[in-house]
């Protein structure tokens, strides 16, 4: 069994808490462990000026850090899993999904104001097109404006660039303790969360028994069930941060429900479906869902919002 591992991770406040929390976690579970950061720069924290839809979508917070994990520079690599790309290099695999945090998107607004109290026209920052689809279709006088950073500095930008409210990720907001700025935990049926939102990814090469020995322990089979459903849908549709998509699946006893949607850009239209189904067939489950909203007309919105999708 391997002592020294070295965990790769971006450099920003939210995933060194991740990598943080699996380095911990990891040493609790066997203290001979030691276990070390690598820091490790991503197209994504590199363009700071451009929405992400604009500049490749799913993929840019990873691929660097998979290529070093590729090359066996670093054991393992932590990611927020809804940054995580349909497709995992061959090689790779997620090796454990710990329990999931929050999934719900949360409003932090001037004046405390909820989302149903906002003024008409009020600018709301996000460069999420999953958000902005969903918010222009609750409120079409909405005003979407690019924002971009990490968590601290999108918060700031609520007031330096004269927004009226910001969306983020709840567990984001949470493992950081910035809870006190939130004005609302938005509803899943306002706003359903990106595939994977509030899980982390720890990936592992395939061929790496040790660690993969050691990620076992830190896998919640749950959220992986869950998980595999949610990407079996985003893997169908080939979606990116190009294409607002989103869906979020739940457990009840031994079936598994996810519920899915694919949007237009300006919110006119949303498709939406339900499928339920044995947990045991979690990936069937969310492949259905897809087909499902395909045969309602989702692959023209697909193919009208990111030509590259088939």
């Amino acid at each position: 069994m391997k002592s020294n591992i070295t965990i790769g991770t971006r450099g920003s406040a939210l995933a060194l808490w991740q990598a943080e929390w699996v380095k911990t976690a990891i040493i609790n579970n066997d203290p001979s462990i030691s276990v070390n950061l690598e820091i490790i720069k991503t197209k994504g924290d590199k363009i700071l000026d451009v929405p992400l839809a604009k500049v490749g979508g799913k993929g840019l917070f990873v691929k660097e850090i998979e290529e070093a994990l590729l090359n066996g520079h670093i054991d393992l690599a932590v990611h927020s899993m809804k940054d995580m790309p349909a497709e995992i290099p061959d090689g790779l695999h997620i090796g454990a999904v710990p329990e999931r945090e929050t999934p719900n998107d949360v409003l932090i607004s001037k004046n405390n104001l909820p989302l149903s109290k906002l003024p008409v026209g009020a600018k709301i920052g996000t460069s999420s097109l999953r958000r902005s689809s969903q918010l222009l279709y609750l409120r079409p006088d909405f005003v979407i404006e690019p924002l971009r950073g990490n968590l601290g500095t999108r918060i700031k930008k609520l007031k330096t660039e004269g927004l009226d409210a910001i969306v983020l990720a709840a567990a984001g907001v949470k493992r950081l303790n910035m809870e006190d700025n939130i004005s609302e935990y938005i509803d899943l049926e306002a706003l359903l969360p990106a595939v994977g939102q509030g899980a982390l990814c720890i990936e592992s090469r395939k061929n790496d028994p040790d660690i993969n020995k050691i990620l076992s322990k830190l896998d919640h089979t749950v959220t992986h069930q869950v998980i595999t459903g949610e990407r079996a849908f985003l893997h169908r549709l080939e979606g990116g941060c190009q294409v607002p998509m989103a869906a979020y699946g739940t457990i009840n006893d031994t079936e598994l429900t996810i519920t899915g949607i694919v949007a237009e850009i300006d919110g006119s239209k949303i498709i939406k479906q339900i499928v339920t189904g044995p947990v045991a067939d979690a990936e069937k489950i969310g492949i259905e869902l897809a087909e499902r909203l395909i045969d309602m007309g989702a692959r023209e919105i697909l193919d009208k919002t990111d030509p590259g999708t088939k």
